[in-house]
């Protein structure tokens, strides 16, 4: 059976769900999609934890940076990736072992491999989706508070 993202309904009522977004291969670099996109979610009331073992700074966009989703020592929601797809299915199963929620692969990255084991490990998952897309076009007012 082919993957198929939740729908635009399910997906909001995850994103009204999650507040931690653990975002694995956040860049440094202002000018990278990644950091770009993690900076928006934030201005929209997320924690964003970045993930990036190739970075050295300490801290990227004021929160401390982790070599490993197993390093992060507190719950993470969503655990977004801006990663290749052939290294997908190693994330998610570090996301399935951290307990996180959901796995959601960033626009252009998908990979059934990584969807099977993130839905396995009782995982949602949403593929080849920007979160700052979705995000702005479910929920353009923010968060309820409900």
């Amino acid at each position: 059976m082919a993957f198929e993202n939740p729908s635009r309904e399910e997906i909001k009522q995850l994103l009204e769900q999650s507040a931690t977004v653990a975002v694995v291969g956040l860049s440094d670099k202002p000018d990278r999609v990644s950091y770009m996109v993690s900076q928006a979610m934030q201005a929209k009331g997320y924690r964003i934890i970045p993930v990036n073992p190739a970075v050295k700074a300490a801290e990227i966009l004021g929160e401390t940076r982790y070599e490993t989703l197993s390093d992060i020592p507190f719950k993470v929601d969503i655990v977004n990736v801006f990663r290749r797809s052939e290294h997908t299915p190693q994330v998610a199963e570090e996301a399935v072992a951290i307990g996180a929620k959901i796995l959601w692969l960033q626009l252009g990255i998908a990979n059934d491999e990584a969807a099977s084991i993130a839905e396995a490990g009782g995982l949602q998952v949403i593929m080849d989706r920007c979160i700052k897309v979705e995000d702005s076009i479910l929920l353009p007012q923010g968060k309820s508070k409900t």
